[in-house]
């Protein structure tokens, strides 16, 4: 084993202090002058909330500001806010919050077009009116959509934690590998280095990769399906 090897090898066994838990954050944000914790919120939910807000149908132009009445939603509650996973799930807490802003959304686009004496047209790209917009809060499509951008999310930031505990070289090995699906030939001849190189980065971040992911359901109160062989 090199030098090189034992060295990487150090700088991934523990995930990096930088990145808070869950629990701990939101625990900061009952602070609104806490303005650093309120960035670092939006920066990890507002692409998570915006994916799921455009997959429902609401324009490009206008997601973003969704966007932004959930976020000043979840600050109003945020004083009286009680994190218990045995209640119920962060995740499922937050997609009540998003969906709650989507119809409050659609239903004031409604009330404006029922103003004006033309007939109502889609200004969207999704080809439907406004009238027909109005998604039911308990429609199952919905909560489907947000299952899908929450894989997304949950995977996105699992591999920013293990970006962050592992060293740059391996970690653009096992990205490259394991997650873009290269070559083992092209990985070796783009970063200069071995087979046993690359599949040892894999080996060991797939593990801590698997590791995030369990903190991160832990985290949010989320259940994983027991599978069985």
């Amino acid at each position: 084993m090199t030098t090189e090897t034992m060295s990487e090898e150090s700088r991934t066994t523990h995930p990096p202090a930088s990145v808070p838990t869950r629990p701990s954050l939101l625990a900061r944000l009952k602070d609104w002058e806490d303005d650093t914790s309120w960035r670092e919120f939006a920066e990890i939910y507002t692409p998570l909330i915006r994916g799921f807000i455009l997959k429902s149908g609401v324009s490009e132009a206008e997601a973003q500001d969704v966007a932004q009445d959930v976020l000043v939603s979840v600050a109003k509650q945020m004083p009286e806010f009680r994190y218990d996973p045995a209640k119920g799930s962060f995740k499922s807490w937050l997609f009540n919050q998003t969906r709650w802003r989507l119809v409050d959304h659609f239903r004031r686009q409604q009330r404006r077009v029922l103003l004006v004496d033309d007939p109502p047209n889609d200004d969207s790209g999704t080809g439907t009116s406004p009238l027909n917009r109005v998604p039911d809060p308990a429609d199952e499509g919905l909560a489907k959509i947000w299952e899908s951008e929450w894989e997304q999310h949950r995977l996105a930031q699992a591999l920013r934690r293990v970006k962050e505990a592992a060293s740059p070289r391996q970690f653009q090995m096992f990205h490259l590998f394991a997650v873009q699906g290269w070559a083992m030939a092209e990985v070796c001849r783009t970063l200069g280095a071995n087979r046993a190189q690359v599949y040892m980065a894999k080996m060991r971040l797939s593990r801590m990769l698997k590791r995030e992911l369990t903190e991160l359901d832990a985290d949010s109160g989320t259940r994983r399906p027991v599978r069985h062989s």
